[in-house]
């Protein structure tokens, strides 16, 4: 929501014991959000068949419709008997200062998701990305994942602020993948009290994303790759780059592409989401991924990504 007035107008210093203020605002967005969502709908704008893991409300139905007809199973979404889907609300004044609240709701249910029951009933799972969710949830899934066997990637983003050392060693140990900004990096490492060798020691592959200047990709048995990212004409809305950069990545291993061009498309599909206002009001064909490749990494790049995106996606790349 858009106050069209000053915050710091209607607040009194010496009254901020008792406020109680309403705020007439010109305008209300309501934009489809929450992190595995995201994701998810970027697989499915790239042709993949994402299974989406999660707790939402019983107001969840017209969003299980959008994710549905952009081809992301909905089949085991929690939905909670008493909670509303998480939601975060946020309103902005004419100086572009912001109050907000997040409300998790049904996020807290999170733990009632069962892996296994997915991976019976599609047979098999390729991948399972645990991203940022209930911190008891995100220890529970990754747990899972090594009990069953699945290959996982850690993607515990903000929630690291919330999760012990000790925590964070066990979220991310035996990941085949592990995400994070460069920020999220050296707070894993102070907070788990490991070095980067000791981190990659325990993974497959760490992404680590540099915002503006691209992706660098590391691991133990791989040669470490930074990839430049995509130019933008103009970042219209950051929120969910992060996200789309994930979808693109993990769609080119589905496609039997290597390590480097997995995070060549991850920028690419992150250029696109920036470049739009709200996480998934991107579009994305062949000839526009294809241009926008061309463009940063070249031809070769390009054909590479439309012979593997028209052929049946593969079984998610191994590290190397």
């Amino acid at each position: 929501m858009r106050f069209p007035g000053r915050f710091a107008e209607q607040l009194l210093a010496d009254q901020l014991h008792r406020v109680s203020l309403s705020f007439l605002v010109d305008d209300l967005v309501v934009r489809r959000g929450g992190v595995a969502a995201n994701i998810a709908y970027g697989l499915g704008r790239l042709g993949l068949r994402p299974v989406l893991l999660g707790a939402a409300g019983a107001d969840f139905d017209d969003y299980r419709s959008w994710l549905e007809r952009h081809g992301v199973d909905c089949d085991f979404v929690h939905i909670s008997a008493d909670a509303h889907t998480a939601r975060f609300v946020c309103t902005t004044d004419a100086d572009e200062c912001q109050i907000a609240s997040f409300y998790p709701g049904a996020m807290a249910e999170g733990e009632r998701v069962e892996i296994a029951a997915a991976a019976d009933r599609r047979g098999g799972l390729d991948l399972v990305l645990v991203a940022a969710d209930d911190p008891a949830a995100m220890l529970r899934h990754a747990a899972r994942c090594r009990e069953l066997g699945l290959p996982f990637a850690a993607d515990p983003s903000q929630q690291l602020a919330l999760l012990s050392g000790e925590q964070v060693r066990q979220f991310i140990d035996g990941a085949e993948f592990l995400l994070t900004n460069e920020y999220e990096k050296d707070l894993l490492e102070a907070r788990t009290g490991l070095t980067a060798a000791e981190v990659r020691d325990r993974v497959g592959v760490q992404v680590t994303t540099l915002g503006a200047k691209g992706v660098r990709i590391t691991g133990r048995d791989t040669p470490a790759v930074e990839v430049p990212a995509v130019p933008v004409a103009s970042v219209a809305d950051p929120t969910g780059g992060g996200d789309a950069f994930r979808s693109g990545f993990f769609a080119a291993l589905s496609w039997g592409l290597g390590l480097e061009r997995a995070g060549q498309v991850g920028n690419a599909v992150a250029a696109f989401a920036v470049e739009a206002v709200g996480p998934q009001e991107y579009h994305l064909d062949h000839d526009r991924l294809g241009e926008r490749l061309i463009r940063a990494y070249g031809d070769r790049c390009a054909d590479e990504v439309a012979a593997a995106w028209t052929a049946p996606p593969a079984l998610a790349a191994r590290p190397g």
